[in-house]
């Protein structure tokens, strides 16, 4: 270990978590879904998808915030050994399946913006992959780091639509290349030992001993190399082998200060943040910003990238600088004429309570209301007026549009998919979750 001053190692453990944050939140999923096969979230392992096809309800706490538009399919992929193989059939309504690094920075899409509707075989390599590209290959998705994680998305309709979406998802197929080829296996790589995920990590130095681990997953880019180089310097190389212990009590005090301050920088960061516009994306689009990716991943982790998905929401009413009670108001969301959320594909709003996140249960089991909600009443000029409160409306055109509260505070997430250019440049904006009055 280099020598630090305490100045040097207090601004680099800040600017370090606030790089590493995506990775150790990236791993906190990862590992009960990839690693852990006694939990009950787990997948199978690395290298095989688990569908999830029917809605989500209240009793489902696994995912915050999570949606009923595009129920999921994850998967987790080693490369280390082999490149894998992802072959989709033609599908006939909105999917996406989203592939990123170990620090959720996304390495390509496959769905309908991107791909389009037909049927394909994708190839996704790892970074020291430089082998020819087998015949009856689509097309080539290259990682940067050996460790790839996959939330696909495909649009549900209603319960109804289930056993239709079920019949697409199972048709999503993992395969290791030498199995697509038909060619001998490569020799496996060893298991690590995987360190047990613990959430009190983040606010300690132990933060960066499961950096240091994570790391071997993770070549040094050209454009992180001084961020990296400056980690070593602290110890975290890489190697697995950072120990907190060897830290002289001023650089370890400097430590705990600079991850202090990070997290301070991060929750400001996270007030200032209306929209997902710039949250997530490819290291290209976020270049050297790891803020702005560190606030997609607290906010929203794994969310999709504005052009495919536009996340947005009410966390306050017109009223009040905090978050929307339905216990003490009712509320509305007035969608004036022709102003409505312009996407090409569909929009929803879903209410969650707070400060969990989850689902609201509600006598008519509606969590969220969008364009695909059958029998909306539009105002008599057009317009569109969602109902948000706890009691169902005595007026049917009101319940009709009536999106069930929970008793206490709440907020209401709207995603727009496949968003129009309005609302990228911000020239259509959300109306206001007004109290009625």
């Amino acid at each position: 270990m280099s020598e630090l001053t305490v100045e040097e190692a207090r601004r680099t453990a800040a600017e370090g978590w606030i790089w590493g944050f995506a990775i150790l939140d990236n791993y906190r999923t990862m590992y009960p879904q990839a690693v852990d096969a006694d939990d009950r979230r787990y997948v199978g392992g690395f290298g095989s998808f688990r569908h999830y096809s029917e809605p989500f309800t209240p009793a489902n706490t696994d995912v915050v915030t999570p949606n009923n538009d595009t129920p999921y399919s994850w998967a987790w992929l080693d490369l280390r050994a082999q490149p894998y193989v992802i072959s989709v059939p033609a599908v006939d309504r909105y999917y996406v399946l989203p592939l990123h690094d170990l620090d959720t920075s996304y390495i390509g899409y496959i769905g309908s913006r991107t791909t389009g509707s037909q049927a394909g075989d994708y190839l996704v390599t790892g970074p020291d992959w430089d082998d020819v590209v087998p015949a009856g290959i689509t097309g080539v998705l290259r990682a940067e780091t050996f460790l790839v994680g996959i939330l696909g998305r495909t649009s549900l309709a209603g319960p109804d639509d289930v056993p239709a979406l079920r019949a697409i998802q199972e048709q999503y197929v993992l395969r290791p290349l030498s199995e697509y080829t038909d060619t001998t296996a490569p020799h496996p790589v060893d298991e690590p030992v995987w360190p047990v995920w613990r959430e009190e990590d983040l606010a300690t130095v132990e933060f960066f001993t499961l950096l240091d681990f994570l790391l071997q997953f993770f070549p040094v880019l050209g454009s992180e190399r001084e961020l990296r180089d400056r980690l070593a310097a602290l110890g975290v190389t890489g190697g697995g082998e950072f120990e907190p212990g060897a830290l002289t009590p001023e650089i370890r005090a400097a430590v705990e200060q600079g991850i202090a301050d990070a997290r301070t920088l991060l929750e400001e960061a996270k007030q200032d943040a209306a929209d997902s516009t710039h949250w997530f994306g490819t290291r290209a689009e976020h270049g050297d910003d790891y803020l702005t990716r560190a606030v997609g991943v607290a906010k929203g982790l794994y969310g999709l990238p504005a052009a495919e998905a536009w996340y947005a929401g009410w966390a306050q009413d017109d009223q009040r600088n905090r978050p929307p009670n339905a216990s003490t108001h009712d509320h509305v969301i007035r969608f004036a004429p022709g102003a409505l959320p312009p996407a090409r594909y569909f929009w929803s709003a879903t209410i969650y309570r707070l400060p969990e996140r989850l689902l609201v249960a509600n006598e008519i089991d509606r969590y969220s209301i969008g364009d695909r909600t059958p029998g909306l009443v539009h105002d008599d000029d057009g317009g569109l007026t969602l109902y948000v409160r706890r009691h169902r409306p005595s007026d049917p055109k009101q319940e009709a549009n009536w999106l069930p509260a929970p008793d206490g505070p709440f907020t209401v997430a709207i995603r727009v998919y496949g968003p129009e250019t309005s609302v990228l440049d911000g020239s259509w904006t959300l109306p206001a979750l007004s109290v009625d009055v």
